[in-house]
């Protein structure tokens, strides 16, 4: 009988999602773990494998997957690695693909988190019917996925489409990649409130709620934006200028049909939506400009991780 599902797994830093997906894009049934509380890769391994097997058995699922798609930090395409990720716990080259593979006995195949949403968009959400897109991911960091041609690009090392580590501000901020300036330091979330801590220094005279704020989060200065704080409004006004300005850069490599944007702070809706496409097309060459589309994500917020990780599973099917 064939083959009836896919599994999907998306590992965070803190969390690792996983889920069970049919052949429609429709999340069955889902689950989780904590990534951080096991010392050893191995001991994670074999809690993340006892919990998708529990699933799958709920389900009568044990021998109906075709494959398991997994979206994490830092991971290789080509070598089923993760590598050096700087937000997990384990170090050094974690050979994640190869380990989950020995104990389903089963096709695995993994990517790094941004590609994963990109080729979920394709599958499943806005970017269906396009062979030419870019996928940003609006995080705790900045994430990026190309696909050209109908293919995701992953370069000579499986490790293309670090758009987030491009230089938005020469020597600008300190990223925890080592260099400075980078993208993911201005426009991701956690940038967003850098630059609401260097307006507050900048600008100590001025009446705002930030001040009353203490341990400033994004959701924080958005909620002071939406209630007409001024400096919370530009804090906004500012990232997504800068957001527009790199998008354009991105534009001139491989001329998209669209960029579509996914992640908790692309929920900021028009707040930083005008100003991007604003500073977008203002930024645009000539002979771009009016032609590529700004999108937001289609896939639902919940499912998106499983999904756009699952899409990958179908690949055993190639």
């Amino acid at each position: 009988m064939e083959k009836q599902y896919v599994v999907g797994v998306d590992i965070g830093g803190t969390n690792t999602v996983y889920g069970l997906v049919d052949v429609r894009g429709t999340v069955v049934t889902s689950g989780s773990i904590k990534t951080a509380i096991f010392p050893r890769f191995e001991e994670y391994v074999d809690a993340l494998y006892e919990a998708i097997m529990t699933m799958l058995k709920s389900h009568g699922a044990t021998d109906q997957v075709y494959g398991i798609g997994v979206g994490a930090p830092n991971a290789n395409y080509y070598t089923g690695n993760i590598e050096h990720a700087p937000n997990l716990i384990w170090k050094g080259e974690l050979p994640l693909a190869r380990m989950l593979s020995d104990k389903f006995g089963i096709p695995v195949t993994i990517t790094n988190d941004a590609n994963a949403a990109a080729i979920g968009e394709m599958t499943y959400g806005a970017a269906r019917g396009m062979k030419d897109f870019i996928m940003i991911t609006l995080g705790t960091g900045v994430g990026g996925g190309v696909v050209c041609n109908g293919s995701m690009v992953y370069g000579f090392d499986g490790m293309a489409g670090e758009l987030g580590h491009l230089t938005a501000r020469r020597n600008g901020r300190l990223c925890g990649c080592g260099r400075h300036g980078c993208l993911e330091t201005y426009c991701s979330a956690t940038g967003v409130v850098r630059t609401a801590y260097e307006f507050l220094e900048a600008r100590p005279d001025e009446q705002t709620i930030l001040r009353d704020r203490h341990d400033l989060t994004s959701k924080d200065i958005y909620d002071a934006a939406v209630a007409g704080d001024k400096m919370a409004k530009d804090v906004f006004e500012f990232t997504g200028k800068v957001l527009g300005e790199m998008l354009a850069e991105f534009v001139s490599f491989t001329s998209p049909q669209a960029i579509i944007i996914f992640g908790g702070l692309a929920k900021s809706g028009e707040m930083l939506m005008r100003p991007l496409r604003e500073s977008f097309e203002a930024n645009n060459m000539p002979i771009h400009k009016g032609k590529v589309k700004i999108l937001l994500s289609e896939l639902k917020e919940a499912d998106a991780a499983v999904l756009g990780a699952s899409a990958l599973g179908w690949e055993a099917k190639q």
